[in-house]
């Protein structure tokens, strides 16, 4: 790989996509942690594979333990935050990787397609490197809007939206015998994205809990203050249990978390 041709368009801290994690990733371990529910349905996805290419990794969340992964993640603040007893992640991009043909069993990206350069180019590389399946955590951007946050922070929702790409796409470019499967989100949710929080309205006044989900970046820090602002006033006054308040007893959601897994 062609180092500086690898680097071109990227942040400060080496992060590829549309979010500077340089700038908003450095408290995201402590918010996004590994949900086991969720791990347990990506380890299923993944097989038997025992050589795993984890791209876009971050700070490792969801990279099976005890099976040889190799982790790739451009954002110097992402790789730093990776736990010291999983292996180091490589610098480099997802349009790119720099493995041979078929080096791997299976691969995976968590929370990360929607923020890639070029999504075609980082799919078909994944394809290329990859001799068994492929497993995409996505959202399914016809339903981020539904969560309740959109009577909040709608322009949060309608950016993430307008940046996750339709799964149909991501299973077309993959090829191959593909599978869109839903991912039901428990109410104690270890992993800090959006809807996460469905029934813990009071986890989105913390601002590293909004820092830990890169859609809130986007908008303008005038406009999310007044969200927030909105939100405080209606759990103060019970407007929003009066709405919402079942989803505080409701033991999981089904909103737009989605497994795309291509069986080459």
């Amino acid at each position: 790989m062609d180092g500086d041709d690898s680097r071109a368009a990227r942040h400060a801290d080496g992060s590829a996509g549309d979010a500077d994690y340089g700038r908003i990733g450095r408290g995201y371990a402590s918010y996004r942690r590994p949900e086991p529910a969720i791990a347990a349905q990506i380890e299923a996805a993944l097989g038997p594979a025992g050589r795993i290419l984890n791209v876009g990794a971050g700070a490792g969340s969801y990279e099976p333990r005890g099976r040889d992964v190799t982790a790739v993640e451009p954002s110097a603040s992402m790789r730093a935050q990776r736990p010291a007893e999983i292996a180091a992640a490589i610098d480099a991009a997802a349009e790119r990787l720099p493995f041979p043909d078929k080096a791997f069993d299976a691969a995976m990206a968590t929370f990360t397609v929607h923020q890639w350069q070029d999504l075609a180019a980082g799919l078909r590389e994944m394809r290329r490197v990859t001799r068994g399946p492929v497993v995409i955590l996505s959202c399914d951007p016809a339903l981020v809007e539904a969560f309740w946050l959109a009577d909040y922070a709608p322009k949060v929702l309608a950016t993430e939206a307008r940046r996750y790409p339709a799964l149909d796409h991501i299973g077309q470019v993959l090829g191959g015998s593909v599978e869109i499967a839903p991912v039901a989100i428990p109410l104690a949710c270890r992993d800090g994205f959006n809807e996460a929080y469905y029934g813990r309205p009071e986890s989105f006044l913390d601002e590293g809990a909004r820092l830990a989900c890169s859609a809130w970046s986007f908008v303008d820090a005038a406009e999310n203050a007044a969200s927030i602002s909105r939100l405080r006033g209606d759990l103060a006054s019970g407007a929003w249990d009066a709405r919402y308040g079942a989803l505080r007893r409701q033991p999981s959601y089904d909103g737009s978390l989605r497994l795309v897994i291509s069986r080459g």
